[in-house]
């Protein structure tokens, strides 16, 4: 029996329009900027119980990430353009459809790379130190689902630098105790790593089909909801750890467990014999949920000055 598939039509998350903007914007899906963004600035936020942050951190903090994210997105589409050419559902993309060459593309992926690391630079000597693995990280993460079904971990991986990154800009040092980043990094991993797996819900039968390695491919749909819904559950464990870490108070608290409403509003969303709302589950929820963790850690620390 196959397995169900999404509502296909215009892929998600795209805006309408032939503009070089507009082409621009889709070729790195630009509104997924809202997923892992807020969280870098959770970690802003969270360093400002060590150092006083200033505007311009926060600046350079927003144009790192968003530079860094756009080197990873376009280099991706770089990388699958003879994947996606295949795929009905990503066939129309910019390089697959001819809209964008592959010269055009590699032109801005070199540009967001040095924008990045140039970012780095100016928050401090630390961040500038560790850009190129960060940047080496987010870039070869487009090869993983070709030789391991855990691939959505890697991509959780690196979104977890997010938060990493954001307290390290202002501090320029670990944060004590030391586990705090990790519990933040942890929870960013595995939430990143497990809507990434219903992402991935969307082309079972075609991964199977072409030797792409994915755990929904591997396992099947019920089995891989079942481990998202895993991967989840460590996220509010590691939110909850963090919050431990950091002595926080009842806002981050109230955070936690509207992210943890949002994770179950989520998986009701997406059943293995429905996938029709998996749009609705993997970009508006996500999008929600990060945007509204960070507002309920900022009002904590803007109330409690």
């Amino acid at each position: 029996m196959s397995e169900p598939v999404a509502v296909r039509g215009r892929e998600g998350q795209t805006f309408g329009g032939t503009s070089r903007l507009v082409r621009y914007a889709n070729f790195v899906k630009l509104p997924h900027t809202l997923f892992a963004l807020p969280f870098a600035l959770v970690g802003v936020t969270i360093a400002s119980h060590v150092k006083e942050v200033r505007l311009l951190d926060v600046v350079w903090v927003a144009i790192a990430f968003t530079a860094a994210r756009f080197a990873a997105m376009g280099f991706n589409r770089i990388a699958d353009r003879d994947i996606d050419a295949l795929n009905p559902r990503t066939a129309a993309r910019e390089l697959p459809s001819g809209a964008m060459s592959v010269r055009e593309a590699s032109l801005a992926v070199l540009c967001a790379s040095a924008i990045f690391v140039a970012a780095a630079w100016m928050l401090n000597p630390l961040c500038f130190a560790l850009s190129p693995i960060a940047l080496g990280w987010v870039l070869s993460y487009s090869y993983t689902k070709r030789f391991t079904r855990f691939a959505h971990l890697a991509l959780g991986v690196g979104m977890s630098i997010a938060p990493v990154g954001g307290y390290l800009a202002v501090t320029g040092a670990w944060s004590r105790p030391w586990w705090v980043l990790v519990a933040l990094a942890a929870a960013v991993m595995s939430w990143g790593g497990g809507f990434d797996i219903f992402y991935a819900l969307q082309d079972i039968e075609f991964d199977r089909a072409q030797g792409l390695h994915s755990l929904p491919a591997r396992h099947g749909t019920a089995p891989a909801i079942a481990i998202a819904r895993v991967l989840h559950v460590a996220t509010i464990a590691m939110l909850t750890l963090a919050g431990i870490g950091i002595g926080a108070g009842a806002l981050y608290w109230a955070g936690v467990c509207v992210v943890a409403m949002l994770l179950i509003y989520e998986h009701s969303l997406v059943r293995a014999a429905d996938l029709s709302r998996l749009d609705a589950a993997f970009f508006t929820m996500n999008g929600v949920l990060s945007v509204t963790f960070f507002a309920f850690v900022l009002a904590e620390r803007v109330l409690a000055r």
